[in-house]
């Protein structure tokens, strides 16, 4: 399946919109989780809590399940010469983005929740960590991947390798395959 240049152009755009919000959300939640420790004031804390709540609980989720490479990269990787599983760093990304998304599902939300929970009902943070582990792990996720994106290290793997090497065909004194 090949995506034809209208789509394909659509479907990057739509990804890297969606890559360039996650990083967003990412840098906007170290931002309110730093404020919430470093900040003297009660009412900033809540204020940064809740708000690092709305934006875990609203927007961070849907724009890694939108960038997750079971929507838009997928439909990339699959209707572009690059493929799923041609290139060592599409792999890599595909596996990083699936660990942060899970991470995110199943850490960084329940802990940002928590924390508004304590804050909330008039409890100081819990550690720290719950504040700042989770957007601290996902930023640099992000950003490595963003890093993988536009350096497209390593090479293609083997599947890729032995898919190029048929494409171009059979080599001097090598037998036409059947």
């Amino acid at each position: 399946m090949r995506l034809s240049r209208p789509a394909r152009r659509a479907q990057l755009v739509i990804h890297v919109v969606a890559s360039a919000g996650w990083l967003g959300l990412g840098v906007g939640l170290l931002a309110l989780g730093v404020t919430a420790n470093t900040t003297a004031s009660p009412a900033a804390v809540e204020a940064s809590v809740r708000a690092m709540k709305l934006l875990a609980d609203r927007l961070v989720l849907p724009f890694a399940l939108l960038t997750l490479t079971l929507t838009s990269g997928l439909v990339l990787s699959l209707g572009t010469p690059w493929g799923l599983a041609r290139h060592r760093w599409v792999r890599t990304k595909f596996w990083l983005t699936v660990a942060t998304t899970t991470a995110t599902a199943f850490a960084l939300r329940p802990g940002v929740d928590a924390a508004a929970a304590a804050v909330t009902a008039g409890h100081p943070l819990p550690d720290g960590g719950d504040v700042l582990v989770g957007p601290v792990v996902s930023l640099s996720a992000y950003v490595l991947m963003t890093v993988i994106s536009v350096l497209k290290p390593w090479g293609p793997t083997r599947r890729g390798r032995r898919l190029r090497a048929g494409a171009r065909g059979p080599g001097r004194g090598e037998p036409a395959r059947v």
